[in-house]
């Protein structure tokens, strides 16, 4: 068999192998030329722009969030204050499987089931490039633990701030109230530039009435960053503004002398300047921590206090309400003399009990046989019922209700607080409301001694009061008596004007009114309570029965612990009597008498006044320490003082108690 070779094509080959090499050139050439005008597009087209965008990559701003204003009292003590703390914050978008970091993140730095629950809460309402704060308020330890294991945690971090601390604690919890986290219904009110990097907000109290005061304005940085996202560089800052500081017209002195009085009892008590409308003290028994809710308060503590059934969370001052009792006495009286309805020899005979005319029962005085014949004064001095029955029933409750009213009874006295009851004024407007019912005559009856449908709060009670003292001229109630910002020397006061024309109409009827008050100290239910006292003082008791009457005999039952069960305890007073400078309403939830159980925490009152703000000498039968200076008109330099160092020291449906 024959094989047949082919013969080789040298050139063919060659020819081949030229074309193929010169179409591989041309698409290089042609690729390096698409490369090189690509190049020429990037570097000098669009040189600019990209120049731009690459900085950005590199440079990220970072929102700086104001300080927060302070608070002090009136004489500069901090009552509440910004200290440095770490939080643990998780930026979701760097993480990729969060369930399982949140697990080992929970074996290097211990999470609670608030922690998680508030943190999942959070996450829901961020996006996913802002960082969301896991835990706050680290320790040393925790802090420590962690920047060991950092690496094996991306998008988590330990960041510095500023926390809200309250160093007196409970003793101004009420008052000035706490901050809190930021939550989904606060992201729906409030400014999202102004908030931005912002992760409390004020709850209650003055931090949330002047929040707008407070909170400041926020500020900026440029960092320079790595491709990690840390800050390697600060490149241009923008410094917020701070939050201005409030000063208080509450002196912390008397407020832990008035809270002391109360002993654990629960109750209220308000402490106004008649001369100005300035709060003095302001007092709701039993209180709570407020550093607890600063940073999110655990459930345990929460429910503890939810179900604590002498209600802690309650502003009692403001929000809690009660009859008044005797307490309105006084102001019925002073209404009957300007409508010209009494003057002030008018006598009325007191034989036990007030009978309208074909009505089968009636109403008692406190005295079983009565206080015979009594005028004015001596009415307010034995709280004579009968007199105050007869007296309501010839004004009427028409000009009963109108001249109560102007004493900010049945409607917000105006403090700067928010949440303030307004408490019930009997009227025909308010049964027919409520009740769909008329008014009848023994309606007016006991309204006349604060009992029926009345119900005011200890604010209500106090403004009166003070305006009463201050010869009718009213005022607002206010707290905050200066502000001062980071560029003001000095804290710049704030107006509070009186609020209209003094409701009395004639001098003489003022004294009548003072002259009655005397003498329930002097010779009346509240006597031995100026005993040792440098000034007069003025007052009137009340005591409002909890439960009406079912019989018409006579309770003989004096046990104490009985009737605090069944009493509503009040007493106002305001001194010194001839020029008064303070007023105060204090009521017990449970007291046996008014002048018995709260005549002599309004005493305390006083005597921390005299010590601390009038300078004068202390009483001698409840001294208290004497401060190494007087409190000054304006806010002394800031200082703070922790909650030791501050020095502590009726009438009824039946007629049946003054």
């Amino acid at each position: 068999m024959r094989i047949r070779r082919s013969i080789k094509d040298t050139r063919g080959e060659g020819a081949l192998f030229q074309r193929r090499a010169l179409a591989g050139f041309v698409l290089i050439l042609l690729g390096l030329c698409v490369l090189v005008s690509r190049f020429e597009f990037l570097q000098v087209t669009r040189h600019d722009e990209f120049a731009i965008r690459s900085t950005n990559n590199s440079v990220k701003p970072r929102v700086l969030p104001p300080a927060r204003g302070l608070i002090y009292d009136r004489n500069g003590v901090l009552l509440a204050d910004n200290v440095p703390a770490f939080r643990l914050e998780v930026i979701p978008d760097k993480v990729k499987d969060m369930p399982a970091l949140l697990a080992e993140l929970g074996k290097v730095v211990p999470l609670g089931q608030d922690d998680l629950d508030a943190f999942r809460k959070q996450l829901k309402l961020s996006r996913r490039f802002d960082s969301v704060p896991l835990k706050m308020r680290l320790t040393e330890d925790e802090i420590d633990r962690f920047a060991v294991n950092r690496w094996r945690f991306p998008g988590v971090d330990v960041v510095p701030y500023l926390t809200r601390r309250y160093p007196l604690g409970a003793l101004f919890a009420h008052v000035v109230g706490y901050v809190s986290r930021i939550d989904a219904d606060d992201l729906d009110r409030l400014d999202p530039v102004r908030y931005k990097g912002t992760s409390h907000v004020g709850r209650t109290g003055i931090e949330r009435s002047y929040e707008d005061v407070l909170h400041g304005t926020p500020g900026y940085e440029l960092d320079e960053v790595n491709a990690d996202g840390r800050i390697q560089q600060v490149l241009e800052t923008h410094p917020p503004i701070p939050g201005k500081n409030l000063y208080l017209s509450i002196d912390a002195r008397i407020q832990k002398a008035a809270e002391a009085a109360f002993d654990g009892r629960p109750g209220a008590a308000v402490a106004i300047d008649p001369r100005n409308g300035q709060v003095l003290a302001m007092v709701s028994v039993p209180a709570f921590d407020p550093n607890l809710f600063v940073n999110g308060i655990s459930q345990a503590d929460y429910s503890a206090l939810t179900n604590d059934p002498a209600k802690p969370l309650v502003n009692r001052a403001m929000k809690g309400v009660y009859p008044p009792g005797s307490t309105v006495k006084p102001f019925l009286a002073l209404g009957g003399l300007e409508d010209g309805v009494r003057k002030p020899g008018d006598t009325v005979l007191s034989t036990g009990q007030f009978c309208l005319p074909g009505h089968a029962r009636c109403y008692r005085d406190d005295s079983r046989y009565g206080d015979g014949t009594v005028n004015m004064v001596r009415a307010i001095e034995l709280s004579t019922n009968t007199y105050f029955y007869k007296l309501a029933l010839d004004l009427g409750i028409d000009r009963l209700s109108a001249w109560m009213s102007r004493f900010s009874f049945g409607g917000k006295t105006g403090i700067d607080l928010v949440g303030e009851s307004e408490g019930i004024l009997p009227s025909r407007e308010w049964k027919a409301a409520h009740y769909k019912a008329p008014w009848f005559p023994g309606d007016t009856v006991i309204s006349g001694i604060g009992q029926g449908f009345w119900a005011v709060t200890p604010l209500q009670l106090g403004h009166a009061v003070a305006t009463l003292a201050g010869h009718g001229v009213p005022y607002q109630p206010r707290l905050v008596m200066a502000t001062k910002a980071v560029a003001e020397a000095q804290p710049q006061p704030l107006a509070n004007p009186a609020t209209g024309p003094s409701l009395i109409s004639k001098a003489s009827n003022w004294d009548v009114i003072n002259e009655g008050m005397r003498a329930v100290i002097t010779g009346g239910t509240g006597k031995g309570l100026n005993n040792g006292f440098p000034y007069l003082i003025a007052g009137k008791s009340g005591t409002a029965e909890r439960f009406s009457r079912t019989t018409e005999a006579y309770n003989t039952n004096k046990n104490s612990a009985y009737l605090a069960a069944r009493h509503r305890a009040w007493f106002e007073a305001y001194t010194p009597a001839d020029d008064p400078q303070i007023a105060a309403a204090v009521v017990l939830e449970s007291g046996a008498w008014g002048a018995q159980d709260a005549g002599p925490i309004v005493r305390k009152i006083f005597d921390a006044w005299v010590v601390y703000a009038k300078g004068g000498p202390p009483p001698v039968d409840a001294p208290l320490p004497k401060p190494a200076a007087a409190p000054a008109n304006e806010a002394a330099p800031a200082q703070s003082v922790p909650a030791e160092d501050v020095p502590a020291d009726a009438s009824s449906s039946d007629g049946t108690t003054p």
